[in-house]
Formats: structure tokens, C-alpha cells, sequence
């Protein structure tokens, strides 16, 4: 009689078991389909609002070098 109950426990535990991974495995796909969705719109041509994409590069790399000639005139000693 203990042997059929602690089958039906173990029984009954491998099958939430098995639910909640199934679950869990599909919010996963779901969340990595909504990622894959995001990286599909971003690699999509820009838009006339958001300018060409050399520009804004041009606008990095100035960013950039105004960065590293700011971190080189602290690390002189120099006041801005």
C-alpha cells in the first residue's frame, strides 16, 4: 500500500515537473521570438527622421574624440 501511494506522490511530482518546464520553455521561445521581432525592426532601413546612418557616425566618432581629448586634459591636469 506505501509502495502505490509514494508511486502516485512520485508520479504526480514529475508531472508538475514536466508542466512547469513546458511553461517555462515556452515563455522562453516567446521571449527569444520578441527579441528575434526587436532585432528585425532595428536592422530595418532608417527612417528620413533619423538621418542617414554615416552621419551618425560622423556624430560618434566626434563625440568620441571631444571624449578623449576631455579624459587627456584630466589626466594633464588642465581645467575645462
Amino acid at each position: 500500500m506505501t509502495m502505490d501511494i509514494d508511486m502516485l506522490y512520485a508520479a504526480t511530482t514529475l508531472l508538475a515537473l514536466a508542466i512547469t518546464a513546458g511553461a517555462a520553455l515556452l515563455g522562453w521561445q516567446g521571449w527569444l521570438a520578441l527579441k528575434s521581432r526587436e532585432l528585425e525592426l532595428r536592422s530595418l532601413p532608417a527612417d528620413m527622421e533619423r538621418g542617414s546612418p554615416e552621419g551618425m557616425a560622423r556624430i560618434e566618432i566626434a563625440d568620441l574624440k571631444e571624449r578623449i581629448r576631455k579624459l587627456e586634459a584630466i589626466a594633464s591636469g588642465v581645467d575645462l
